[in-house]
């Protein structure tokens, strides 16, 4: 009965270094080879999962060979525009300078639903405010708005603004950020002395300590456990 549960976990392991390997990508950002062979890698580590007599070989080596397949040709993407251009297509403009692009609306079988669908998810109600709508070879929407109908940022105020850099974390779920800390250049006393300052006496109290780029200091304690009623 155990070998169930072997082969099940050796395959998880296997798909999810493959799947690190591949890369970080979301599946709405997967291009269209990369989303056929992350399709097949799951389907073909479900089957020997699945029939203990099909060997487990049977379904690692295609797997590996996927895998192969997909690296070969993201290397071949990178090296070469034109091979690009064919491995993944190419940016379809559906909004050229205001004017919809109908036949290439309808060559990407794109009707103008789906379009204000996507202008709307992405905060722009009124197509008439859309300078360039592209959609990506991901499959993703990319929308410029027309310049007068852009958000206000500093800048165009000609506003100054100060640095904002990350936040660093000191402290997540009672456990100290040692490391962190060292890169802050701070002591734990000095961290001992600002919990003092909120009522608390140890790091293990605190839910989320944070420190801005502009030195202010975030804590949420924790909250108390409820009693049962």
């Amino acid at each position: 009965m155990l070998i169930l549960p072997v082969r099940a976990a050796i395959l998880y392991l296997l798909v999810v270094i493959i799947v690190r390997i591949m890369g970080k990508h979301q599946i709405g950002q997967l291009q269209p080879y990369e989303l056929v062979i992350t399709i097949l890698i799951s389907e073909l580590a479900a089957v020997p999962m699945q029939d203990t007599d099909i060997p487990l070989l049977n379904g690692i080596i295609p797997i590996l060979t996927l895998l192969l397949i997909q690296v070969t040709l993201s290397l071949i993407s990178l090296k070469s525009a034109a091979a690009r251009r064919i491995i993944c297509g190419g940016p379809s403009i559906l909004i050229e300078n205001g004017h919809i692009q109908q036949f290439e609306l309808a060559k990407l079988r794109y009707n103008i639903n789906d379009l204000l669908e996507q202008l709307r998810l992405k905060n722009i109600p009124n197509i008439s405010d859309v300078e360039y709508a592209i959609l990506e070879t991901s499959g993703k929407l990319s929308v410029i708005p027309k310049s007068q109908k852009r958000p206000v940022n500093p800048q165009d105020l000609k506003i100054t603004t100060s640095y904002e850099g990350l936040p660093t974390t000191l402290i997540i779920d009672g456990a100290l950020q040692r490391n962190h800390l060292r890169q802050s250049r701070l002591s734990e006393d000095w961290l001992k002395n600002e919990l003092a300052k909120f009522g608390l006496s140890n790091w293990k109290q605190v839910l989320l300590a944070s420190l801005d780029s502009s030195g202010k200091l975030f804590i949420q304690p924790k909250e108390a456990k409820r009693k049962s009623s």
